[in-house]
């Protein structure tokens, strides 16, 4: 590893960190010498994360603005202030057609994907502008663009999710790095469902790109869209200038 991404000592909060991505990464930026917080609704799972990797574990249903509120108190009183966050948290529908779907349940998948992430992001901001430091990575996906999606819900969450966190990176340029990647598609439970021969992601990339986004060293591509295994992180880096300009790594309506 080298020696400018060590993140020794620095504040880590995952939501959706009990499984999955964030479990994954969780572990990766434990690795680095970060303090991590794992958060999700299910006590059982963030608690066995947390004693594996030595973190802190953070029961929170990020749909709901007292428990996020309450999440980021806790992380900050136990761990201190919050170095990163890692806007992980998502679900999916059971499937159905959209027009069966209960309208509650499909709502549910906008709540967790979407309103989640701004609830995280509006409580750890403040604290960031304050000290002057702090990164965030919201975990997006293709399903924000690619031709073919046939379940409306997720797409749509994850469309707005990816809007989001490069509108918020503009608002926030040059204070706090806003980043939003694609991890790809990692078998999790998630995803348990589909077919053994669809194009599976390795799910170490995901953790990794992450872990770069946190040293610091790739400040330059805040706002753009980065996919864990189509991406060499170390070429974005790079080519950062060329990138800004040229208008790159966007999801963009060319005519």
């Amino acid at each position: 590893m080298p020696s400018e991404d060590r993140l020794d000592g620095k504040v880590s909060l995952i939501t959706g960190g009990g499984r999955g991505i964030g479990a994954l990464i969780a572990r990766e930026l434990t690795s680095a010498g970060a303090r991590v917080a794992v958060a999700a609704r299910t006590a059982g799972q963030v608690e066995g994360v947390a004693s594996q990797v030595g973190g802190l574990a953070v029961v929170a249903d990020v749909t709901k603005r007292d428990n996020v509120e309450a999440m980021v108190a806790q992380v900050e009183s136990e761990l201190g202030p919050i170095d990163l966050l890692v806007a992980n948290a998502g679900i999916g529908t059971e499937g159905g057609s959209t027009w069966e779907v209960d309208p509650e349940e499909w709502w549910r998948v906008l709540e967790v994907n979407m309103l989640g992430v701004h609830l995280s992001c509006r409580s750890v901001i403040p604290g960031m502008l304050e000290r002057g430091r702090g990164r965030i990575v919201i975990t997006g996906s293709g399903a924000a663009y690619l031709p073919g999606g046939s379940s409306t819900a997720y797409p749509a969450s994850k469309a707005a999710v990816c809007r989001y966190g490069e509108t918020l990176a503009n608002e926030l340029r040059g204070r706090i790095p806003v980043f939003v990647f694609s991890p790809g598609l990692v078998q999790t439970d998630m995803t348990s469902g589909f077919g053994d021969d669809l194009p599976w992601t390795p799910p170490e990339l995901a953790p990794r790109l992450v872990h770069v986004l946190a040293s610091g060293r790739a400040d330059a591509l805040a706002g753009r869209y980065i996919h864990a295994e189509h991406d060499d992180i170390e070429d974005l880096i790079a080519r950062a200038d060329e990138i800004e300009r040229e208008d790159l790594n966007v999801i963009r309506l060319r005519r």
